[in-house]
């Protein structure tokens, strides 16, 4: 019997691991501080064990170093004290890189800044792992890219930790550094199937 007919019998059907499912879309009407996605207004679902975000046009009301940042909600209370750990790689199209390093951060920060203005936005996107598992760390890993001026190109990768065991039903988005409103956003976060 082949390979795939084995599988589809032992699975009882067709199985469609790693498929997105949109959990929740949230899109800019107004200036706001943070975006919020919780278990307990359904923008949020514990039953994943990873989770997938996108963050298209982030704009800022503030600029000079004020960055996209997540915040964990344990148990629905935010988690904003100066625990989560981060390792970030930066890069510019003038030529020069440069790495951030935190043990001791509010909150994990994804993106380095790109200015205020909606044509500067920020574009990134975020996995999440086991945050809804209560024995485990709650991990991030993050890639975004923007424009900072008219011609300077930014990117930034790396990945943060909540390095406490705990069960988070929530992730906050926020403007890390400056502080401010978001002027534009369209974040959504999905679940991935069978995780």
């Amino acid at each position: 019997m082949p390979i795939g007919q084995a599988k589809f019998g032992l699975l009882g059907g067709v199985a469609d691991l790693g498929k997105l499912e949109l959990i929740s879309t949230q899109t800019y009407s107004t200036a706001v501080g943070f975006v919020d996605f919780k278990d307990s207004d359904g923008t949020f679902d514990t039953s994943y064990n990873v989770h997938f975000m996108t963050l298209n046009n982030i704009g800022m009301s503030t600029g000079n170093f004020n960055q996209p940042a997540f915040r964990f909600y344990e148990s629905g209370i935010l988690e904003s004290a100066g625990v989560y750990q981060l390792a970030r790689q930066d890069g510019f199209s003038a030529g020069t890189t440069q790495e951030t390093k935190d043990t001791s951060a509010s909150g994990i920060k994804a993106l380095v800044d790109n200015g205020t203005t909606t044509t500067r936005s920020r574009n990134l996107y975020a996995y999440f792992y086991n945050l809804s598992d209560s024995s485990k760390y709650s991990f991030s890993t993050f890639q975004g890219v923007g424009i900072k001026g008219n011609t300077d190109v930014r990117y930034s990768f790396g990945s943060g930790v909540l390095p406490q065991a705990s069960t988070v039903d929530g992730i906050r988005v926020y403007p890390a550094n400056g502080g401010g409103n978001f002027s534009s956003f369209d974040i959504s976060l999905y679940g991935i199937a069978e995780s």
